[in-house]
């Protein structure tokens, strides 16, 4: 990225939270990865945090609070108004990607199988996110 604030990765699934963390590393992203369980942890973080995230990653599917259900919330709280937000999700299902979009994601990506997949994947957000000009 190309400033030096935390990436918020809001992810259950340990596994798939370390899987960021390694491809965030093998690209040579040096913004600190702050990773929170579930949506009510997401809004916490935001609420209290001394420092914005310059991104939100964002799994869909999540118990206690999930994606669409922060959204929602982090929408009506503004908590997310000038923070991108990009869905990194399982979820092919038409209604979870509409409800984001509706939502004003900036971008709604399928984590992919393969290792080598994410890595692009996760290669791909950070150029563009270095490339955008975001609000300050």
């Amino acid at each position: 990225m190309k400033n030096n604030k935390p990436i918020l990765l809001v992810e259950d699934d340990s596994v798939d939270a370390m899987t960021v963390r390694r491809a965030l590393k093998d690209i040579h992203v040096l913004n600190r990865l702050d990773v929170v369980k579930n949506g009510e942890e997401a809004i916490e973080y935001l609420e209290n945090g001394k420092e914005s995230p310059c991104v939100i990653l964002l799994d869909i599917n999540m118990p206690r609070m999930n994606g669409i259900e922060f959204l929602k919330a982090a929408r009506a709280q503004s908590l997310v108004e000038r923070i991108p937000v990009v869905v990194l999700t399982t979820s092919k299902d038409d209604q979870d990607i509409i409800d984001s979009f509706k939502l004003c994601v900036a971008g709604y990506i399928l984590k992919p199988v393969t290792y080598t997949e994410f890595i692009e994947t996760v290669r791909t957000i950070n150029l563009y996110w270095t490339l955008s000009e975001l609000p300050h």
